[in-house]
């Protein structure tokens, strides 16, 4: 579907793993958006949504950071990002940032009322029902934490899935438990984290797919590092990409090479 001259403005927040790791997610997304008939656009330049530093407890950068992102995203009618992480950042603490600036709070909540995880946008916002997509093997899908409990995306990225060619999705044990990354988490506490991880690899093997999805690419990243590091085969993708019918274009997700 070409892009409908007449279809919401969306501003599409890319995020700093998919601009520096893995940029057909965005690429992925922008084709999802435009087939619902969206008209999209990617505002340079993007910064970090602040994250990182909000929950370092450096606040003042990371209101430094979110005050960039209001003012380039307040022009748009929806702000649409493919991880419930960022998204979450943005819909969810921004305004709790400003608490003490009531000027900047009041834009954070009109930018928060307007922002979406991507997959839950196309089907809640655009109401996309199935995509025209072929994808052969057999799926398991991860629900990261700030995508399921912070923006609310369980069964969108199912809803779109049972509509692709060739997909059989089987559910993991406890696909809602934490992978143990959690951004500066698995950091602080590698020896937790790691057990984390290993645990969702257990859950992962014993449904006996090859293909591992989820929405956030942090989440992925640490899946896919565990995996490969413990030798097992499994294919690790952005569920955008196999949505989007591009995974046949890249190879699947692979742990960051500075490991």
């Amino acid at each position: 579907m070409a892009q409908d001259r007449d279809g919401p403005k969306v501003g599409l927040f890319i995020t700093c793993l998919v601009d520096l790791f893995r940029p057909s997610v965005g690429f992925a997304a922008i084709r999802l958006l435009e087939q619902a008939g969206c008209r999209v656009e990617v505002p340079l330049p993007q910064t970090c949504c602040g994250q990182p530093a909000y929950n370092a407890g450096d606040r003042a950068t990371a209101k430094d950071l979110a005050r960039r992102v209001i003012t380039r995203f307040e022009p748009f009618d929806h702000v649409v990002v493919p991880s419930g992480s960022c998204g979450g950042m943005i819909a969810r603490h921004y305004a709790e940032a400003f608490a003490d600036e009531p000027a900047w709070r009041a834009r954070a909540e009109r930018l928060a009322a307007r922002t979406h995880e991507l997959v839950s946008f196309l089907v809640d916002v655009m109401g996309m029902t199935e995509v025209a997509a072929r994808y052969d093997g057999v799926v398991t899908y991860h629900d990261s934490c700030s995508g399921l409990r912070e923006m609310g995306v369980k069964r969108q990225p199912r809803q779109l899935l049972a509509s692709v060619s060739g997909l059989a999705l089987r559910e993991m044990a406890d696909a809602e438990v934490c992978c143990g990354f959690g951004g500066t988490f698995c950091v602080k506490y590698p020896d937790i984290s790691l057990r984390m991880v290993s645990d969702k690899v257990e859950n992962i093997l014993a449904t006996g797919a090859d293909t591992l999805l989820a929405g956030d690419l942090g989440c992925l990243f640490n899946m896919a590092g565990r995996l490969s590091r413990l030798g097992h085969d499994v294919k690790v993708r952005h569920v955008a990409e196999v949505l989007a019918g591009m995974a046949h274009t890249v190879p699947p997700i692979a742990r960051p090479a500075a490991e």
